[in-house]
């Protein structure tokens, strides 16, 4: 490492580079963990910054922010704080489908996860921007920032959010930039190019910022908080119980005419746009084209923060000329005679190619450096704190000698996603959705903490208060799963049976039966006086447990044959080319990416059962395989 004309900073355990929602829980499992960490970022008060919704958690989403908190992680906690509504979405629907979903208070938000981290013993806070990722013999030993700065360090976490050679763009209008105005990082692409990463661009966006004295909410539908859910936090005692509402109108014809008219102004269509966007939250006039037969579009007007009158129009983020939004917003239904305080606009930046990224979100180009966040292509604050608490808490577990944790697509929703980037990749920036997870009975939110609270006490990273109170929880769903078994007494129960449509029984019937034949909970607490002091979301998880029996034995089923596959590691020295059988696809996509096992082999997009077999015909003659 040649440090000439540079001054050398006392070293650190390690450095994360970035300090948006990966970057905050990548240092703070770094930090709780006993090592000395540099948290670098390239302005203070862009910390955990919402620079888009001021929302955590929704569809599948919800999912992240509680397995977050059951390892041990920072983003429930902040944002069961700062939340001025709190709401279970497909409430409705089955239980793994269902998602809480909080709006946050932007700035509260930013001011308390920034107290959080300042407090934090081991943590050291810097405004900097990082330029280059020092290497020595192939691993990290430090990083240089623009100032010339040389930081010392033996793990180094990146986390650089859409900061990363970001640049703004409405209309015409282009201009290197972070979001909101925020400088963007401009000299670490080279560096990552030049240690031999694929770099990428990915365009997001987001709506304008109206003001709320002049949106008339008489013509729209008010949506109120739920006071009765439960909070993100299992170290939370419960939620607000006085919340602001958000609320719900429609675009129409107008909305589209006016779009359609201007689409040769629009940078997605007019080419100035290169980036590739978000397939599952498009801009407002993509959404026009791309579903034409549409008559209308949801929009949610939702407040930043509680010491504001800015609010945020969620479904119509945009990228069209100013003069365009001002005319497009004021066609929604209470929006006449808004006034835009921040007008919408794209975003564009660099990210990495994930398939260069091993499952424990290590480099497989760099020893010591890890990813995390919208550098790999995913899209979301979830999303990103997810992948940040991962990358640290191994960044903390290889620099004391440990075991990594990695976490399997039946065991967590984080699990999913990391394996979807590192085995499959991503062209596109990837969001979370029930429907990737295969295993989704099984890891529904109600039960995050007795899915993932061992590991992350294992780890070092779960606090003994929080483990503490995980086993009162887990005593208590298993006295109250242990009450459902009991036993009715035909007479007791004929009458009850007979109420709800099924007939009178000839034997003894356990409460557990009465669940299943789908007669409510409510009814036979109230009928039998059963679980009388049980805490409701104990009562939950052991209820949903009893209900969806039959379709959870199937999934663990499923799941230990897939563990098996799981269970036959592949030679991380394997000479691919000269396996025979393997088609030539299989064998490039092989190469590329290096399973670890023969289960997630089998997930690589382009290599198929064929494949699979003949790898297993491999490694049970090969003398290499352990």
């Amino acid at each position: 490492m040649d440090v000439t004309n540079r001054f050398t900073t006392d070293g650190y355990g390690a450095v994360v580079v970035g300090a948006g929602h990966a970057g905050c829980e990548a240092a703070l499992a770094l930090a709780r963990t006993g090592i000395e960490t540099l948290l670098l970022s390239l302005n203070l008060d862009s910390i955990a910054f919402m620079a888009c919704n001021p929302s955590v958690g929704g569809t599948a989403k919800g999912h992240l922010v509680r397995e977050i908190d059951a390892l041990g992680g920072e983003m429930g906690v902040n944002a069961d704080k700062t939340a001025l509504q709190m709401r279970m979405l497909n409430a409705g629907k089955g239980a793994a489908v269902q998602s809480l979903r909080s709006q946050a208070d932007k700035h509260a938000y930013h001011a308390q996860m920034k107290h959080t981290l300042e407090n934090t013993p081991h943590l050291t806070i810097r405004q900097s921007e990082a330029a280059e990722v020092l290497t020595e013999n192939g691993k990290v030993c430090g990083v240089r920032t623009t100032y010339g700065e040389v930081i010392s360090a033996r793990a180094a976490v990146l986390a650089t959010g859409v900061y990363l050679n970001g640049a703004v763009i409405a209309g015409e209008f282009r201009q290197s930039s972070g979001p909101n105005g925020f400088a963007p990082a401009t000299e670490l692409t080279k560096n990552l190019i030049d240690l031999g990463f694929t770099v990428r661009r990915f365009k997001t966006g987001t709506p304008a910022r109206i003001d709320g004295r002049t949106i008339d909410y008489t013509k729209c539908e008010m949506q109120e908080g739920d006071p009765t859910v439960y909070p993100f936090s299992y170290l939370s005692d419960g939620v607000p119980q006085k919340q602001t509402p958000c609320y719900l109108t429609y675009t129409n014809e107008r909305t589209h005419a006016v779009i359609r008219t201007n689409l040769h102004r629009s940078p997605l269509f007019s080419g100035m746009i290169k980036g590739t966007g978000p397939r599952y939250c498009p801009s407002i006039e993509d959404k026009v084209v791309r579903f034409a037969d549409k008559e209308r579009h949801q929009i949610f007007l939702e407040p930043e923060c509680a010491g504001s009158n800015e609010v945020y129009v969620q479904g119509m983020s945009s990228s069209l000329p100013h003069d365009v939004q001002r005319e497009m917003y004021r066609t929604v239904p209470g929006l006449e005679h808004a006034r835009i305080m921040r007008y919408a606009y794209a975003i564009e930046y660099d990210c990495i190619d994930t398939l260069d990224v091993q499952p424990t979100l290590e480099s497989k180009i760099v020893e010591g450096l890890y990813t995390a966040g919208q550098i790999n292509g995913t899209s979301g604050y979830e999303e990103a704190a997810a992948q940040g608490l991962v990358a640290g808490l191994n960044a903390s577990l290889k620099l004391r000698g440990r075991e990594p944790l990695v976490l399997r697509r039946d065991e967590a929703y984080i699990g999913v996603l990391i394996d979807d980037l590192v085995t499959k990749g991503t062209n596109e920036p990837y969001r979370m959705m029930t429907s990737r997870a295969e295993y989704r009975i099984c890891l529904r939110q109600d039960n995050a903490d007795l899915r993932l609270t061992e590991r992350g006490y294992a780890a070092g990273l779960v606090t003994e208060e929080r483990y503490a109170r995980f086993l009162r929880r887990k005593e208590a769903v298993g006295r109250v799963a242990a009450a459902l078994e009991g036993r009715v007494p035909p007479a007791r129960c004929a009458a009850f049976l007979q109420a709800h449509g099924f007939p009178a029984p000839q034997g003894g019937v356990s409460y557990a039966d009465m669940l299943r034949r789908g007669i409510p909970a409510a009814d036979i607490e109230a009928e039998f006086g059963i679980l009388q002091g049980e805490r409701a979301a104990d009562k939950e998880t052991a209820i949903i447990d009893v209900q969806y029996a039959g379709y959870l034995r199937r999934s663990l089923e499923q799941i230990e044959k897939a563990k098996r596959l799981e269970e036959k590691r592949l030679p991380p020295d394997i000479d691919y080319e000269k396996i025979g059988g393997l088609r030539l696809e299989a064998r490039q996509k092989l190469a590329k990416i290096r399973p670890e096992n023969l289960g997630q082999a089998g997930r690589i997009s382009g290599v198929n059962p064929a494949d699979i077999a003949v790898l297993m015909v491999y490694i049970s003659n090969s003398q290499n395989f352990f």
